[in-house]
């Protein structure tokens, strides 16, 4: 028996086996598609029909996917899970990049060293990962307390001490500033590259390399303290300026540290290499800061003592900058004591409990540094300018209160607490000393007060390491000092303050 419709549309032959009917040629490719549809045949596209997902097929008694179509779909799947991650890193770089950019940071060049930064603090992350295995786990404890003890103080005190004269003696030549950041950063990549052959092989130069890799991290700290002011747009601050510095660095060791972990699995070595790569980067990019860094146009120097005395001599500085200053320099000492000290106390005498866990130990003390850096970050945000003058008091208050703590009631809490303070106190210093410089110091003078304090900061930090170093390894009498010296440090600092507004209220009744 025939169909009725088919006999009135008989299939054309040519339609019947897939080719072209010449009435479709003339008409457009869609005209044709829905003809071709409307006699329910299938455009012949010459590409297979895409599998059925939708469950129609098992109506029409098929078995649903087959394994290739399982396999087709997660392979799919794999795909677009290998591409959003790119893709949130991606949105994440762009975010970050206009952030950097925006207050004018972009044109004045300050974006430029933001990336730079970003640099150091990944490239000093990966070392501090490569020295946590090597440095001060793979030796005897008495060499290495030995050894650092030497090289801090052989090379970094007279270092501290010249560096002073180093920044006026680059500002007379063209791009000597950023050769000379440039440098730091390659004297770090061959250091970590030469640390890397000396660890795989066991050598004796092993000290001098992590040394001098520790010398040319804190050197940077000093060549960048007169870049910033040099780069600083008009619609941003000091303080402001500052922050994004440290917003910068903590991103940087949150990219860097977990990729030299990662390295540091396939041995010690690698991690070092990852760091070289990464500081042989932050040499290019130093060298090519804009050219602003070299200018000292319409600058004036000022020597150490006229920003470590209350008493005038050469430029006044006002007296409520060098307390900022001095009570900054406490802070600084517990940070080098606390980073020497407990890198050694922990891996000998760990606290009771954690023998058998002491990287672990090292990692929670050690961590809530960086945790209370990122706290001070913040809250510095919120505070932002308000009485820094009050500020720089209280968090020295606070560390010596957290060292009398961590001495009387030795324990995991007490010394996470301690970290924690010490990280956060740091922090909040150094922001509310960079206010004060802003508000205080005159404008011609002020890059080289920056300078100047940060290379007295630095030299804080290495006279806390040298303590931590030659102190035995006894927890109670190691806190107890650094607690009885910050105690002192700070009836110290508020006897030069109450002297100072009493030469201020003198001055003021003569006038």
């Amino acid at each position: 028996m025939t169909n009725p419709a088919a006999s009135r549309h008989p299939v054309c032959p040519a339609r019947q086996y897939g080719q072209v009917h010449p009435e479709d040629q003339s008409r457009p490719p869609h005209r044709a598609a829905a003809s071709q549809g409307a006699r329910g045949e299938r455009p012949a596209t010459g590409s297979p029909a895409r599998p059925d997902y939708s469950g129609a097929g098992h109506l029409a008694g098929s078995r649903g996917p087959t394994a290739a179509d399982r396999a087709r779909r997660a392979a799919a799947a794999g795909r677009r899970a290998a591409v959003l991650p790119g893709r949130a890193a991606g949105r994440a770089v762009r975010v970050a990049r206009r952030a950097s950019h925006s207050s004018g940071a972009g044109e004045s060049g300050l974006a430029r060293l933001l990336e730079l930064n970003a640099f150091n603090a990944a490239g000093d992350a990966a070392l501090a990962v490569s020295l946590a295995g090597t440095l001060f786990f793979a030796v005897p404890s008495e060499q290495a307390r030995g050894q650092i003890a030497l090289f801090l103080g052989v090379t970094m005190l007279p270092f501290a001490v010249v560096a002073p004269l180093i920044g006026p003696f680059l500002d007379k030549f063209s791009r000597g500033r950023r050769w000379s950041i440039g440098a730091t950063f390659a004297v770090r990549a061959f250091g970590c590259w030469a640390l890397a052959g000396a660890v795989a092989n066991q050598s004796p130069w092993m000290f001098p390399a992590a040394l001098t890799c520790l010398i040319a991290s804190k050197a940077y700290g000093v060549t960048r303290a007169a870049t910033v002011p040099r780069l600083l747009p008009g619609a941003l601050t000091l303080v402001k300026a500052n922050s994004r510095m440290s917003i910068a660095s903590i991103a940087g060791a949150a990219v860097g540290g977990p990729i030299a972990t990662v390295a540091s699995l396939f041995g010690s070595e690698w991690s070092l290499r990852f760091a070289a790569m990464v500081y042989i980067g932050g040499t290019v990019l130093a060298i090519l800061l804009p050219s602003r860094v070299d200018s000292s146009e319409g600058e004036e120097q000022v020597e150490i003592r006229d920003v470590t005395n209350t008493r005038p001599r050469g430029i006044a500085i006002d007296p409520i900058v060098i307390t900022a200053l001095r009570c900054n320099a406490g802070l600084r000492v517990l940070s080098g004591f606390l980073t020497m000290f407990m890198a050694f106390l922990l891996r000998e005498e760990p606290i009771e409990g954690w023998e058998d866990r002491r990287n672990l130990l090292l990692g929670l003390v050690i961590g809530s540094v960086g945790v209370g850096s990122m706290v001070g970050t913040a809250i510095g945000s919120i505070l932002k300018e308000r009485k820094p003058e009050s500020i720089v008091l209280i968090v020295l208050m606070a560390d010596a209160a957290a060292a009398v703590y961590a001495a009387l009631f030795f324990g995991l809490v007490p010394a996470m607490v301690l970290a924690l303070v010490a990280g956060l106190s740091q922090q909040l210093g150094k922001l509310s000393l960079d206010a004060l410089i802003q508000r205080e110091v005159p404008e011609r003078v002020r890059t080289s007060v920056f300078a100047r304090s940060e290379t007295l900061l630095q030299l804080s930090w290495v006279i806390g390491g040298f303590v931590g170093v030659v102190m035995p390894l006894i927890a109670r009498l190691g806190l107890v000092v650094i607690a009885i010296l910050l105690v002192t440090w700070l009836v110290i600092v508020l006897r030069g303050l109450a002297v100072s507004r009493r030469a201020a209220e003198r001055r003021a009744r003569i006038a």
